[in-house]
């Protein structure tokens, strides 16, 4: 993706599902979903579609064929096990991969199958705080390389050293580094330490065919039974997916997919759920381009200015910014394109302190 690369790791305890919610993903098995420990010996990736119902009404009004979605990189990495941040299973490995994502998506198993073993406990809390443990153990393994600063050193190397200890505090305690209260310049310095457990979280509960029917109130079970082991997670980060079904799902496209959906009583694929979950949880909004060689969503960070999101498309614009054309995506529609609604009043030229919102159907002007 131009400008903006966004990435999610797939994690959990072998065999809770992973590979096969990877292939669903990918819409096709280029994961390896077999049934033992350490299937995935190297992180999959796959390049994922934002689905977007905007951009097809957008093609229609410029009568464009070429549509270009945003996208999230889904990395599948191979199960962790209790020692991966020593080094078990093939812990190292793994872990460093992990530190490359933006987003950590934990994989909970709640089905049963006898045809799959079972590695972690029969509670998949527990399971979570085995793989959430594992990482604070590797941050704490990293924390304790960085060596206290002595004799004339900088203020910000005496304030990133106070970072250091509140954080390998909170980490001996057993609270993840995403919990820790910090000031703005704390937070700024924390980054430079690149830690697994400060990276925001989703949790993706895979159930059976027969659970994912009668899934009322499983969100906030699972929300509830965390917090009781002192787990600070939203209902708003936990998906309830049925992989298997997500998997059997991709093979069926339109009204196909639809009656499939109704059949097995869901609303909506989980896994446009757990894309766009990502997307919200990350603060990222899609902005959009409308022309005749292509519709293309594009992605910026919530209260990204007009010229940052200018250097999305392309590095360039964002110093050689001079004007924004922007209109809503509705009012776009409404009228037809471009020329419709600069007759109607409802085109607006926005400069370098527009703030960007979800939707703006945007065309910028740039110097030479």
């Amino acid at each position: 993706m131009t400008g903006m690369s966004l990435s999610v790791g797939i994690v959990g305890l072998p065999n809770v599902g992973k590979s096969t919610l990877f292939n669903a993903l990918l819409q096709k098995q280029q994961a390896l979903a077999a049934n033992y420990p350490f299937a995935t010996v190297d992180p999959n990736v796959g390049v994922v579609p934002v689905m977007d119902e905007r951009l097809e009404k957008l093609a229609e009004v410029v009568k464009t064929e070429k549509i270009v979605p945003a996208t999230v990189n889904f990395i599948d990495i191979a199960g962790l096990v209790k020692g991966a941040h020593k080094g078990e299973g093939l812990g190292n490995k793994f872990l460093a991969h992990i530190r490359e994502v933006n987003l950590i998506c934990h994989v909970l198993r709640s089905f049963e199958d006898k045809d799959v073993v079972q590695t972690g406990s029969l509670d998949a809390v527990e399971d979570f705080l085995t793989v959430e443990t594992e990482l604070q153990l590797a941050d704490l393994a990293s924390l304790e390389k960085q060596k206290e600063t002595k004799g004339k050193v900088s203020r910000e190397e005496e304030k990133k050293w106070e970072v250091v200890k509140k954080i390998k505090k909170a980490l001996e305690e057993g609270v993840s580094a995403r919990e820790v209260e910090l000031g703005k310049e704390e937070e700024v310095l924390s980054k430079e330490l690149s830690l697994l457990t400060a990276k925001p979280v989703l949790v993706v509960i895979n159930v059976g065919e027969e659970e994912i029917k009668k899934t009322d109130g499983v969100v906030e079970e699972m929300v509830k039974k965390m917090k009781e082991k002192g787990i600070n997670i939203k209902e708003e980060q936990v998906v309830v997916i049925c992989a298997k079904m997500e998997e059997d799902l991709s093979n069926f496209k339109g009204e196909e997919k639809k009656a499939y959906l109704k059949e097995m009583r869901v609303e909506e694929a989980g896994l446009e759920q757990l894309v766009r979950k990502a997307y919200s949880h990350l603060g990222l909004i899609s902005f959009l381009t409308a022309g005749e060689k292509e519709v293309r969503a594009w992605t910026v960070r919530q209260g990204a200015k007009a010229p940052e999101a200018a250097g999305v498309i392309h590095s360039d614009f964002e110093n050689k910014f001079i004007k924004a054309k922007i209109c809503s995506f509705d009012d776009f529609i409404a009228e037809n394109g471009w020329k419709g609604v600069a007759e109607k009043g409802k085109m607006r030229l926005e400069g370098k302190e527009y703030e960007m919102k979800e939707g703006d159907v945007v065309e910028f002007m740039v110097g030479s």
